[in-house]
């Protein structure tokens, strides 16, 4: 049994403290709010939400939960404080943190008085960066500590449904717990050891981030699907015939299927078909922003791309990989052949080389769209991957087919590896690259 403080005696923290007192552990909601603590203290739940209720009463009962104005006092009395209280949005968007600085000033100045190591879980939802760069700094300006080393300070994203909350907290889809020490926030992973779902220890920015990226994730599935809705309704298609015939496939539809970062899409199916679609829609006179974002969207990946080549300031370049995916000859549509164009259009010099690619063996419609669009392709074709590497000062690397060994023995100290699957990371000299790898 641990001594756990839970500030903000809202949604989640009224959840959270009913949860983990059902399972032993002895809380102190803190809310400045009287009428909740007063509810908390007579064994009732400070909000409407199954389960809930019934698990306060049994706590209040067993002497398990109480509550209190006074941080001080919840400090005091506990090992653990879970801040979660609300973050809500300005008009413009941006999040306010005035509650969150507000309750590290006061978990900072309670915890002048205290000698033992004290753990700090933030459940509320905040923007990568905020625990490192605002929580952690007003708890030490607060309390004139250090953390790390006078308390621990970790994020516990929270993954609970107004109306299904306490069995999404007995039942999640995983655990978060972001800390820079793993070890030494033991304690706060040991409180979720008795979950059936995977617990995942990682950096705070990352722990912070994967709250955002469900929530955008659940939100575009409803948009998507309101959209699709829209178009079969508008046409006469039955919406939820389609719908049903989607959700069935779970190898690609719903699956892990697409939904790892890298490059941007192309081939001869999802550009044409999305074309295709969103003109129909304009036909319907009706607006589908979701659907007519995509192709933009997925055009700003390869302007990135030849934004990060061309800031290096070098003109030799070498590309290896052209077709749209590996393990074929299509170029229609390829991401990276619109690359090649554009670096072209700046006045770079490239050399292309594709394992799987030789112009005189493309055929069909295949062939016609590279010669439309770039009808000297053949003269950028090299046969031998030597010779594109020892022709680049910046080596593009567009294809998985290129093995880490043959990269070792072929690139020298003076050229920069661009991995289009890894836009994010700067372009290092090639060197650091593989001895990273190694």
């Amino acid at each position: 049994m641990q001594s756990i403080s839970i500030f903000g005696m809202g949604y989640v923290g009224a959840v959270t403290a009913a949860c983990l007192a059902s399972r032993g552990h002895r809380i102190i909601g803190v809310d400045p709010n009287p009428m909740k603590v007063q509810r908390i203290a007579s064994g009732m739940s400070p909000i409407v939400e199954a389960g809930v209720q019934e698990m306060i009463a049994s706590a209040h009962s067993e002497g398990l939960i109480s509550a209190t104005q006074d941080p001080a006092v919840a400090i005091e009395q506990s090992e653990i404080s879970f801040i979660s209280v609300g973050t809500p949005s300005q008009r413009n968007g941006k999040l306010d943190l005035s509650h969150i600085r507000n309750v590290c000033t006061d978990i900072g100045r309670a915890l002048r008085a205290k000698d033992s190591l004290h753990r700090i879980v933030v459940r509320s939802t905040v923007l990568p960066g905020t625990t490192e760069d605002v929580i952690v700094p007003a708890i030490e300006a607060a309390s004139g500590m250090t953390a790390g080393r006078d308390f621990l300070v970790c994020f516990n994203p929270e993954f609970l449904r107004e109306g299904t909350a306490v069995a999404d907290f007995f039942n999640p889809p995983f655990t978060v717990i972001g800390a820079e020490d793993p070890i030494q926030t033991a304690p706060v992973s040991d409180l979720y050891r008795f979950l059936p779902a995977r617990l995942y220890e990682t950096a705070i920015p990352a722990a912070e981030m994967i709250k955002y990226c469900c929530n955008a994730f659940h939100a575009l599935k409803v948009a998507f699907a309101n959209e699709i809705g829209t178009i079969c309704n508008s046409i006469g298609v039955d919406a939820k015939t389609i719908a049903d015939i989607f959700k069935s496939d779970t190898r690609l539809n719903v699956s892990t299927a697409y939904l790892t970062p890298g490059f941007a899409f192309g081939g001869s199916c999802l550009p044409k078909d999305l074309r295709a679609l969103t003109y129909r829609v304009r036909e319907l006179d009706l607006r589908m922003p979701l659907l007519e974002s995509i192709l933009p969207s997925n055009s700003e990946h390869i302007e990135r791309a030849a934004e990060a080549i061309l800031s290096l300031g070098k003109r030799k370049i070498g590309v290896l990989g052209l077709s749209f995916k590996p393990g074929t000859d299509d170029l229609r549509e390829s991401p990276i052949v619109h690359l090649v164009k554009r670096l072209i259009a700046e006045g770079c010099e490239l050399q292309i080389w594709d394992e799987n690619v030789a112009l005189g063996q493309l055929i069909g419609s295949n062939r016609d769209f590279i010669e439309a669009y770039i009808p000297h392709i053949g003269t950028l074709l090299r046969d031998n991957i030597r010779n594109v590497l020892g022709h680049a000062d910046v080596v593009v690397l567009g294809t998985n087919s290129v093995g880490e060994d043959e990269l070792r023995k072929r690139l020298h100290d003076d050229q920069y590896l661009i991995d289009l699957t890894n836009l994010v990371r700067p372009a290092v000299k090639a060197a650091a690259v593989i001895a990273a790898q190694a």
